[in-house]
């Protein structure tokens, strides 16, 4: 079926062949020997560092890399966590899922990397005379090649990021891995020394490789420095540490790759750069990009402005290289943001267990029971703790995960443009889910007053846009009942649009299933050149069926819509038969 899929769309949207050559930086603009190139990209995530909102473990207090690891080691011993980390790594990013990532438009993969994977932490290394040693593991490199030889045969550009640097960059744990008894990457020059070293040992590696779109030498840094600012080096005025060391890692980088774009990050999560002014790091290197992190702020021309006028005033390019985690229509306003500014991107993260990604992870039972095992302070024994684990391992495998169609038409379908596109094909005399309305932005395939989360521009809590969180990441609300996605909290002057096909021009009845538990509700169905009002009555905790007066359709497409009049309703399906 996948198989399918990817030989369907790449039949639609075309092989794209970029030219050879090294991706590099002129003047604002990233290009390569075809001119100027939109990096279009998606991170790996939890593949190679795992993090415990993804793992679903926060509410077991494990949220870090290690600390996952380490409770595994507690429960089943070093020998079985060794061997599920192995099909871990296997099955959660294949070729099949690059392959599949070219087939829908992308153009690039950005690695997260964890240093565990590459070399040993400085505290399992050997101290001679004030000097570390390194040690260099094979695990991760073996990947980072595979994953290399993928790239080059889709003609996709790799991007490494070091997500998970030695000692930790953040106080947000969660992303880096830091540990707090332990020092940082910032406390210790053995630290920066291992980070510089690894990133040589990156670069040496894969310095001809044409290919390799790039090193992101440190993922959102975190940090508070000189006391200023908040722990996480937000409203930090001095962040010198931070432009010392990219310039300390470019120059290594250089010392055996000239060929390769550096990417740089600010403190605050990657958007700080206060005091990147006085290090003029242009004069450091000249194949040097400025990248930024956006999540969860409004998608208007202000967001970006600060971000252009630092592009032209140091004359080097940008590239967003995290968002994500929000529904579709910010996905869309966001990239089409992005790309009318000539703003490279990528999101986070490829797959997971919710619905805002490309590829949906379903969880398997075990794994929940383990979970819950978890939470209550409570371990299952050792064989069922491996087997759950086993099984999310298989549950990654992309041929388990479900493909999100309407989040890759979100980023990749309606950039700069407010099409629709019909979720499924809808045809008369056959049962439709409202939950299959049309795929699109909020205000053209549908309309729901809470489409997106702003939280941080708005000041406010995290505002879930589907309260159901499933089926769909739009801002209808959709939960399962019995594994069937219904439409429910329906509020005034929402609506939802479909495209029908009709093999004849006629009258047709609409028979409506749903719930109604408080009081009598009413919708509007609207074809584009009539109107039909529609009472539901009081239908107690049961579906019921309403058929409907007669409303005409055109043979072959119609555009239907409905309207919610009144009443916080639970919207089965619908068919449309012939009077």
């Amino acid at each position: 079926m996948l198989r399918y899929f990817i030989t369907i769309t790449l039949s639609i949207i075309g092989l794209q062949s970029f030219a050879q050559g090294f991706l590099r930086t002129e003047g604002t603009k990233i290009v390569n020997d075809n001119g100027p190139v939109i990096i279009r990209s998606i991170g790996t995530g939890n593949w190679m560092i795992q993090e415990g909102y993804m793992m679903q473990s926060t509410d077991a207090k494990i949220n870090t890399h290690t600390q996952f690891r380490t409770k595994l080691e507690e429960n089943i011993g070093k020998e079985k966590t060794a061997e599920f980390y192995d099909v871990w790594l296997e099955n959660h990013f294949t070729k099949t899922d690059l392959d599949s990532m070219k087939a829908w438009g992308f153009n690039a993969v950005r690695v997260a990397l964890h240093y565990k994977w590459f070399t040993l932490p400085i505290e399992e290394e050997k101290v001679k005379n004030g000097k570390i040693k390194h040690t260099w593991l094979k695990e991760g490199f073996e990947y980072t090649d595979k994953l290399m030889e993928w790239c080059t045969e889709n003609e996709m550009y790799l991007i490494f990021d070091m997500h998970g640097a030695p000692g930790g960059q953040g106080k947000d744990a969660n992303i880096s891995d830091y540990d707090e008894s332990l020092p940082s990457l910032w406390d210790s020059e053995f630290n920066k020394e291992k980070l510089e070293q690894l990133w040589i040992k990156i670069a040496k590696r894969y310095k001809d490789e044409k290919w390799v779109g790039g090193y992101d030498l440190i993922n959102e840094p975190n940090w508070k420095f000189k006391n200023t600012g908040s722990d996480n080096g937000c409203g930090c005025n001095n962040n010198d540490e931070i432009w010392d060391l990219h310039a300390r890692l470019t120059k290594a980088i250089r010392t055996v790759d000239k060929n390769h774009i550096v990417y740089i990050s600010g403190n605050c999560w990657g958007n700080n750069y206060e005091s990147f002014e006085q290090h003029d790091l242009k004069n450091v290197d000249d194949n040097m990009v400025i990248t930024f992190h956006k999540y969860w702020t409004f998608n208007t021309d202000a967001s970006v402005q600060g971000w252009i006028d630092m592009r032209e005033k140091y004359q080097m390019p940008l590239w967003m290289s995290e968002a994500g985690e929000n529904s579709n229509t910010w996905f869309s306003d966001c990239i089409s943001l992005f790309e009318k500014n000539n703003i490279g991107w990528s999101w986070w993260p490829v797959k997971k267990q919710r619905v805002n990604n490309v590829l949906k992870v379903k969880t398997p039972d075990s794994y929940y029971k383990l979970l819950d095992a978890w939470e209550k302070g409570k371990n299952l024994s050792a064989n069922e703790t491996f087997q759950a684990v086993m099984d999310y391992a298989e549950s990654h495998k992309i041929e388990n995960c479900e493909v999100a169609n309407d989040v890759i038409y979100a980023m990749i379908g309606q950039i700069n443009n407010d099409n629709t596109k019909p979720f499924k094909e809808h045809k008369t005399n056959q049962d439709i889910l409202f939950a299959d309305y049309d795929m699109g932005k909020n205000h053209f395939a549908y309309y729901d007053k809470i489409s997106a989360n702003y939280h941080i521009d708005m000041q406010a809590e995290r505002t879930m846009w589907n309260t159901g969180f499933k089926y769909r990441n739009d801002g209808v609300d959709i939960e399962l009942m019995d594994d069937t996605p219904i439409v429910f909290e329906t509020e005034e002057g929402e609506w939802m649009k479909y495209t029908l096909k009709s093999d004849k021009k006629g009258q047709f009845q609409f028979n409506i299933t749903y719930q109604n538990d408080s009081e009598e509700g009413k919708i509007r169905i609207n074809n584009g050149a009539e109107s039909l009002i529609v009472p539901l009555p009081i239908a107690s905790k049961k579906w019921n069926t309403i058929t409907t007066k007669a409303i005409s359709l055109e043979k072959g497409k119609n555009e239907i819509v409905f309207y919610i009049i009144k009443g916080d309703l639970k919207l089965k399906s619908f068919n449309v038969t012939s009077k």
